[in-house]
């Protein structure tokens, strides 16, 4: 069964402080792969990182968390061509691949399809063209478009029958397939962060909220009726009701549920990888 892509954005929330209390970088960026393959499988489409003001060098956190879910979203072909070589790369060697529709495992033009999509990064332009790494041996030629060196794109093969494949730009809104998803650093806190977000549905996750069963066919319903929709999560060591309260406001202000997606838990805590994949299972079934 192919991957259909939502009808409804989904969104998810999660804090600057998602890896905090890791103290090796390695463990960090297993921690942040599993977020990113939850959010692959259940066909997430933007992940926002929300300050929430917890941990030291939240900039830092930020900026691994941040670039490690952009690097895991990447197709493969194109990571060393997109991110340089740094320090916070060092053990991206053990993140899981996402193996969603825009990362394809073919290699050659002869298995390239008309029409089919590609994600790409612009390694030339001259005169009135660009010529673009789609991950074959060949680089393909966009006509009529000269774009900077670097600049990544998503485009369409329109001819294979020349000694370089044509493509012509595309955009992730016709690929009727799940195309990954956007990561999203808010400047902002979470509060103002969903405000200026224009969800219909915000959903908070908590172990004292109600339980999703209770609710399900009110959220379902919900859900169903809106145009954009966020799950969000706390922080390893705060929940949303803490966090909400440096803003001086109650998760009732800012959530239109707050639903607790493992009403029987067998262990004392839920770590926040584990909450996101269990939140999004649960939505997917009452979605």
């Amino acid at each position: 069964m192919e991957a259909i892509k939502r009808q409804i954005p989904l969104s998810v929330a999660i804090p600057s402080s998602i890896v905090a209390d890791t103290p090796h970088l390695r463990e960090k960026t297993s921690k942040v792969g599993l977020i990113g393959r939850a959010c692959a499988i259940f066909r997430v489409d933007d992940v926002v990182i929300y300050p929430d003001g917890k941990g030291q060098n939240t900039s830092n956190q930020i900026d691994l968390v941040s670039n490690i879910l952009s690097y895991m979203e990447t197709p493969q072909y194109l990571r060393k061509r997109i991110f340089p070589v740094r320090p916070l790369f060092k053990y991206v060697g053990i993140l899981p691949p996402l193996r969603t529709p825009h990362h394809p495992i073919a290699k050659y033009v002869i298995d390239l399809k008309l029409n089919e999509y590609r994600e790409g990064v612009v390694i030339k332009s001259e005169g009135n063209r660009s010529y673009v790494d789609i991950g074959v041996e060949k680089t393909a030629v966009l006509q009529e478009s000269k774009l900077p060196i670097g600049k990544r794109v998503t485009v369409r093969l329109v001819s294979l029958q020349k000694e370089h494949p044509e493509v012509c730009l595309g955009r992730r809104e016709e690929v009727g397939l799940y195309w990954g998803y956007n990561v999203t650093v808010s400047s902002l806190p979470l509060a103002r962060t969903i405000r200026t977000g224009s969800y219909d549905l915000a959903i908070a996750t908590s172990r004292y909220g109600t339980p999703l069963t209770q609710v399900a066919e009110e959220v379902r319903q919900r859900y169903r009726a809106s145009k954009r929709v966020l799950i969000a999560f706390g922080s390893p060591s705060e929940g949303l009701k803490e966090i909400l309260r440096r803003e001086n406001l109650k998760v009732e202000d800012v959530f239109d549920f707050t639903v607790n997606v493992i009403e029987r838990q067998g262990t004392k805590t839920v770590r926040t990888e584990e909450a996101v994949f269990a939140s999004l299972a649960a939505l997917e079934i009452i979605s």
